[in-house]
């Protein structure tokens, strides 16, 4: 029998911690492991590793499989399961955040209604923090910025054991930032485009029609013509895009990175560093999610 590498027992682990049992399959080639989670014998999630010593270890195979892999994981979602691929290094490195978006797929963070919160503009310095402390990419430029704020009277509804200060007057929850509008002519007509760069919930929390009531707060103070943006197809394939009216338009394919396996920090490949202990590896690619409101271009 091979091993269970390490990368796949530390999940293991903690998806036993949190009382979700799981079965492992590897697949025929021996490269990735399939993690399936299962609920009265409904599948919740499929998660697939890559151990970075077997990837390195047999890196001409691995990247040789790894296109066939999105393929079976595009497979697997068109079942309506959810599945995500999980590299060792993300693993490591976001840990926490990791661990909370799996929690959110398998329905087990705590849930804030949308209604309960209030929605408003913020500044870039507390965007930026709450991004950096709870989104994969973190935080990068943006034009615009909301928060979602869950007021003091409703901290009621949190868990006792929660994260939370519930000494504040309000808690930050839920973030979203744009980009500037790029304006062309449509029609003889000026069209207004805006691009939604971020999005994220609290740490082990879900609102509950969090991001709807941001991208109408949005739409009300911002008037767009459309707004398009970019699902990781690591994490999803923009189901949730698609509930709110979003049409996938393309697909990026797959880019190149460089990972310093001492710092564990990755590199576009376009800027590979002159040294370090660098391995070449692959996101799964975006797709490009577009909705169009003509909320400007009709009122004309």
């Amino acid at each position: 029998m091979i091993p269970v590498p390490a990368f796949t027992e530390e999940v293991l682990n903690w998806l036993s911690s949190i009382n979700k049992d799981c079965s492992i399959k590897r697949d025929t080639d021996g490269l990735f492991d399939f993690l399936t989670i299962q609920s009265a014998e409904q599948t919740l999630l499929v998660i697939i590793l890559i151990n970075l010593k077997t990837w390195i270890g047999r890196k001409d195979e691995s990247a040789a499989q790894f296109s066939k892999l999105i393929s079976k994981q595009e497979n697997i979602r068109k079942q309506g399961i959810s599945c995500l691929t999980l590299w060792e290094d993300i693993w490591l490195t976001e840990k926490e955040i990791v661990q909370s978006r799996i929690s959110a797929l398998l329905g087990i963070s705590q849930r804030i209604p949308g209604r309960m919160t209030k929605a408003r503009r913020i500044d870039k310095p507390t965007a930026a923090a709450f991004l950096n402390r709870n989104h994969l990419q973190r935080s990068v430029s943006s034009k615009l910025r909301y928060g979602l704020f869950l007021p003091n009277h409703y901290f009621r509804i949190l868990k006792t054991d929660s994260q939370f200060d519930t000494s504040q007057e309000e808690i930050l929850v839920c973030v979203a930032t744009f980009g500037a509008p790029r304006i062309f002519e449509r029609n003889g007509r000026p069209f207004r485009s805006y691009e939604l760069i971020r999005f994220a919930n609290l740490l082990h929390t879900t609102v509950v029609g969090g991001f709807d009531k941001l991208l109408n707060e949005f739409i009300k103070d911002c008037q767009p013509d459309d707004l398009m943006t970019y699902a990781d197809l690591e994490w999803s394939d923009g189901a949730s895009y698609k509930r709110l009216r979003f049409e996938a338009v393309s697909d990026k394919p797959p880019m190149t990175f460089w990972l310093d396996t001492a710092s564990n920090i990755r590199y576009p490949g376009v800027k590979k560093p002159d040294q370090g202990n660098l391995v070449e590896v692959y996101n799964a690619g975006s797709r490009k999610f577009v909705r169009e409101i003509l909320a400007s271009y009709n009122a004309r």
